[in-house]
């Protein structure tokens, strides 16, 4: 039975089941929902396609904020396997670390990592903004086809492995770079852009100590001197 909230509330994840609690934050408009007691479960408010505001006070299991849509989610903690996958719009932000996976396959809107991000940060991604304050592992940004990826610690190994469109951006160190990722230059729209990024998501730092990589657009057509390569 979805519980009656309407537009603020206390979802107890302890005696409330992830079913009934997502079923609340999809039916709202708008408002401000607190979880409590998450207790690391699996596919905390997913789904959600109003401009609501959702704070979750703990650690959440896989795919937490997934399918987003206009709310803010924020996580108190720790995110496991998948956060924000295919988010479209909105915000979410987890104030700890993130598993493999954050961000995958994300179309649009902002996911902030304040902590660590672990392997494939930003796979597939599709024009989602990522913004991460500590280090991602690797194979971050694997076949990211448009949007940004903005890191302010160090890359682990193979980043931007078969990379597309999208933009990446790194203060700290880089372990290695994937097949057809190399380091660009960076010019002062870039500049600008990573301090808007590092504005929105609240996480500061000097733009010009990043470094820019993208595509070097080597992979894009089929080539007869490698043909025996496919």
């Amino acid at each position: 039975m979805t519980m009656t909230l309407t537009n603020t509330g206390l979802i107890d994840l302890s005696d409330t089941t992830v079913r009934e609690a997502n079923a609340t934050l999809q039916a709202a408009t708008e408002g401000a929902f607190t979880l409590t007691n998450p207790g690391g479960k699996h596919a905390l408010a997913c789904g959600l396609q109003h401009p609501v505001s959702v704070t979750i006070k703990g650690h959440t299991g896989y795919y937490a904020g997934g399918m987003n849509k206009l709310a803010e989610i924020t996580i108190e903690g720790n995110a496991g396997t998948g956060l924000a996958e295919n988010i479209m719009s909105g915000v979410v932000r987890v104030t700890g670390d993130a598993s493999q996976s954050a961000g995958a396959t994300g179309h649009g809107g902002l996911v902030v990592i304040e902590g660590n991000a672990s392997a494939r940060c930003g796979i597939s991604m599709k024009g989602v903004d990522i913004v991460v304050g500590g280090n991602v592992g690797h194979m971050s940004a694997f076949m990211a086809q448009a949007g940004n990826l903005v890191v302010l610690g160090d890359a682990g190994p193979d980043l931007g492995d078969s990379i597309y469109e999208a933009q990446i951006f790194v203060r700290g160190s880089v372990d290695r770079l994937g097949t057809d990722c190399i380091e660009k230059e960076m010019r002062p729209e870039h500049l600008t852009l990573v301090a808007q990024l590092m504005d929105r998501a609240g996480l500061y730092a000097d733009p010009a100590e990043f470094r820019r990589y993208g595509s070097a657009r080597q992979l894009y057509h089929f080539k007869i001197d490698n043909a025996g390569a496919y």
